[in-house]
């Protein structure tokens, strides 16, 4: 756990890279499976919740990072884009609303670039950066 205050930024990165990945290989994964075998069950359970896994790193992740960033902004997109995340995984699984695949990819980039742009550019600790949106 202590890696996650220490490296949020990265362990935001990885697991919203790790969700679009996971997102992307399931259609594929699952088709090949119905033709080598067809009498299990299709989806084990494992693989279809690993979203909420996904989803509990990446909210510790923007916790974190929101703490350590200058701009205020940037607190606002982490939290605004970790939320739309959260309510897409919640209506595919519940099968709410029919919405377009890429739009959760969408959506799992952003994070991705705000973490990486929250690292490279706003994660100060003498306060040199940013300084125009630190409040």
């Amino acid at each position: 756990m202590n890696l996650v205050f220490k490296k949020s930024d990265t362990i935001g990165m990885f697991s919203s890279g790790l969700c679009m990945v996971h997102c992307l290989l399931t259609p594929f994964i699952f088709v090949s499976q119905i033709n080598t075998n067809v009498t299990e069950q299709i989806k084990p359970f494992w693989w279809s919740n690993l979203d909420y896994l996904f989803l509990v790193i990446g909210f510790f992740a923007v916790f974190q990072s929101t703490k350590n960033t200058t701009r205020t902004l940037m607190k606002i997109l982490l939290w605004l884009f970790w939320s739309l995340l959260f309510l897409l995984v919640l209506n595919e699984k519940n099968e709410i609303f029919h919405l377009p695949d890429l739009i959760m990819y969408a959506v799992t980039i952003t994070l991705v670039i705000l973490h990486f742009y929250n690292l490279k550019y706003c994660t100060c600790t003498d306060g040199s950066c940013c300084v125009s949106d630190k409040k």
